[in-house]
């Protein structure tokens, strides 16, 4: 049953097999997981727009022509999700969800256990911040584009179809996000300074 292919799981669903669904969803869940992380950053948020994706997919799932292969399809239901989402939290009033006295036991806890060097940690460290911040302040378009190519390998043709463009669109912007992430993290990178 769990060697089933994506296209006899949706021929199942589509029949009213529920357990079906539940292995789609147990097959994508992690990497439709990773992928809205990378749009939402509170990890209880991410959940929520996960499983929202989920509902969403499986609501729609009787429309589904098959056009595309069912992840690609997925894929596209929860980035858009995702963005929906951070429409729909700007236009909440900002809340204040953790104590600032609190913010001394929430930070750090984990660094006690890593053995690296505290020059070489505090490196990385700056490093994916400076990455996830690149990403995170590119245009939506662009991010769609590089985080599905880069984070979920996703090939070329498999995004186009998700972002709903041509590939060399699709190209073209991944290379516009990676010049753009590059120019924020280059002057972290030994031996490597901004371009002028």
């Amino acid at each position: 049953m769990a060697q089933d292919t994506d296209k006899e799981l949706v021929r199942r669903v589509k029949k009213g097999d529920r357990a079906a669904f539940d292995l789609l969803f147990s097959r994508y869940q992690q990497k439709i997981q990773h992928l809205v992380a990378r749009y939402v950053r509170d990890s209880d948020e991410v959940l929520d727009v996960t499983q929202e994706a989920f509902i969403k997919a499986f609501r729609a799932l009787p429309k589904f022509r098959g056009e595309s292969q069912f992840y690609t399809w997925l894929y596209r239901i929860a980035v858009n999700t995702a963005k929906n989402h951070l429409v729909a939290r700007s236009r909440r009033p900002p809340g204040v969800d953790v104590d600032i006295a609190d913010g001394e036991y929430m930070d750090g806890g984990e660094y006690l256990q890593d053995m690296d060097d505290p020059q070489s940690t505090l490196a990385r460290d700056q490093l994916r911040e400076a990455i996830d911040d690149a990403i995170a302040a590119l245009p939506e378009d662009l991010k769609t584009a590089v985080t599905l190519r880069e984070f979920e390998g996703l090939s070329y043709e498999e995004i186009a179809v998700v972002m709903e463009c041509p590939v060399g669109t699709v190209r073209s912007r991944i290379f516009r996000a990676r010049e753009a992430i590059d120019e924020r993290i280059r002057p972290l990178l030994p031996g490597r300074t901004a371009k002028r």
